[in-house]
């Protein structure tokens, strides 16, 4: 479950970012996140480890809102553009080449923090 990797690491991202304001204290109230598809992030998992791992800190009353990214590939044989399956074993629905470019789908990014003064 690296999900609880990854609440670590945005906990520490959180705290930078809060190091970094000049302006008075912000109180967290969501944190938006881009997660690719072929991160393998479960957004549930995310969710309950982000709720347990803020319990009692100052970001006690945010919340995640999660942006799926959807897997995109591009074709360096047949040049086409899909949305690679497993069904498909991620391979190129045009020419059936394996997957080699992945335009989208591996993000896992803080997109914006709303935060409000305390």
């Amino acid at each position: 479950m690296h999900e609880v990797d990854m609440t670590r690491c945005l906990l520490l991202s959180l705290a930078e970012w809060r190091d970094s304001q000049s302006s008075a204290p912000q109180e967290v109230r969501t944190v938006h996140l881009d997660v690719g598809e072929f991160t393998c992030v479960e957004p549930d998992a995310l969710f309950t480890t982000y709720a347990a791992a803020v319990g009692g800190t100052w970001l006690e009353r945010s919340s995640l809102k999660i942006n799926s990214i959807p897997l995109v590939g591009r074709c360096p044989c047949c040049d086409s553009t899909y949305t690679p399956t497993v069904t498909q074993q991620y391979r190129s629905p045009c020419c059936s080449a394996p997957l080699e470019d992945i335009l989208s789908g591996r993000e896992l990014r803080i997109r914006r923090i709303e935060s409000a003064p305390i």
